[in-house]
């Protein structure tokens, strides 16, 4: 009996071990206010070797293109869309287009325009998709809370 319960417990533990997310992207985040009214929001993605995440303006028909939701504020309002580098433009047999991606590490800006002195955070989500030469995993969603200091 003590080693079927074992049995179970082993075979519990591996199917535990085996639901773990898959991941080849981390985020950081910063906020470096530019003037007492303006800020710009940096959000970076470090990128594992092999794996890439794509741009924001991978056209429809394409892989799931890198987007960012702001959660509305009292505290400040988004000046334009954000920003990214040039990305590497290539063409994907998978998706028999021309997209673009980046590759190691990226960071992405959004300027706010500051309503209030005591704005503390800017608040959000974020989704991807990263992919492989070979594979690509399913796309991603993740929260993020920058604090904007002093």
């Amino acid at each position: 009996m003590k080693r079927l319960f074992l049995a179970v417990v082993a075979l519990v533990l591996s199917v535990g071990a085996k639901a773990q997310v898959e991941s080849h992207v981390r985020w950081a985040y910063a906020a470096k206010k530019t003037s007492p009214t303006e800020a710009v929001v940096l959000i970076k993605a470090t990128i594992d070797p092999g794996w890439h995440i794509y741009s924001q303006t991978v056209k429809e028909g394409g892989p799931i293109k890198t987007s960012f939701t702001f959660a509305p504020s009292k505290e400040y309002v988004l000046v334009g869309k954000p920003v990214e580098p040039q990305p590497v433009i290539k063409y994907e047999k998978t998706f028999g287009m021309n997209v673009g991606y980046f590759e190691n590490s990226v960071v992405f800006q959004q300027k706010i325009k500051l309503k209030s002195a005591k704005a503390s955070a800017v608040k959000g989500k974020l989704e991807f998709m990263t992919c492989s030469d070979s594979r690509c995993l399913q796309p991603d969603e993740v929260e993020f809370s920058i604090p904007l200091g002093k």
